[in-house]
């Protein structure tokens, strides 16, 4: 048991010593991080306790930072505290995904539409930054990255839709959104088709046209295409026996 272990033992005096060093604000980050990473990436399955004293004894280092990295799981969603104090990865509800893939596809037309008819040169500059480390991310087969790259590029089209509404509701069904993402990933081994980074540069260039019919043509065919692909991983079964809650 951990605290049969002497105030000397080599592996808790490290610890406590790399902890002492470290500077301030990294262990709150390495734990959140690795978390992170844990749950978006799936091998933190949903319904998993997370528990303060076993997660202070991983990281080796005190309670507060771990404690501080799972508040700031808590405000992305990706972590849940219970009435008990517990906290837990929250279940994956398929029951509510054709109502979120609705609100999810409307979301990819409205932005798109709106990017289209108010977009400024600088906000087409942070769109195509985006965009590029998007193909970077699928290019090195980055999972995460992808993830984290999609999710930029298209609340950035949101933003360049001058609608603070729209990109708040969008930002928070991306951020929903992101394990459903991550299996949408794994349907394809991490090896995203070229045709899905060229659909993201074909919205690109009708945004900077100002095409808004062609945005919607676009945003909505993206939209299904991801929403069917996720739902035939799921129908067939794909899971590879993973408990999604």
């Amino acid at each position: 048991m951990a605290h049969s272990k002497s105030p000397n033992s080599p592996a808790l005096k490290n610890g406590m010593q790399s902890e002492n060093v470290r500077p301030r604000g990294s262990g709150v980050k390495t734990v959140y991080e690795e978390l992170r990473r844990g749950i978006l990436d799936l091998s933190i399955p949903p319904g998993t306790l997370l528990d303060e004293a076993q997660l202070s004894t991983r990281f080796a280092m005190s309670r507060t930072p771990i404690r501080e990295a799972l508040v700031k799981l808590a405000a992305e969603n990706l972590v849940t505290t219970l009435p008990n104090r517990n906290t837990i990865v929250p279940a994956i509800d398929f029951a509510r995904l054709p109502a979120y893939f609705d609100a999810l596809t409307l979301m990819y037309r409205v932005s798109t539409r709106s990017a289209a008819q108010n977009h400024t040169e600088q906000d087409m500059v942070t769109i195509r930054h985006y965009q590029q480390a998007f193909a970077d991310a699928v290019e090195r087969r980055d999972a995460l990255s992808m993830i984290s790259e999609n999710r930029e590029f298209h609340v950035a089209i949101a933003l360049a839709g001058a609608n603070s509404y729209y990109t708040d509701f969008f930002a928070r069904l991306l951020d929903e959104g992101r394990r459903i993402l991550r299996l949408y990933y794994t349907s394809f081994d991490d090896r995203l088709p070229r045709q899905y980074v060229q659909e993201h540069e074909d919205m690109v260039r009708a945004i900077a046209a100002r095409d808004v019919s062609l945005c919607d043509s676009l945003a909505k065919a993206h939209a299904e295409q991801i929403v069917q692909q996720i739902q035939s991983y799921l129908g067939n079964g794909k899971q590879s026996g993973l408990d999604l809650g």
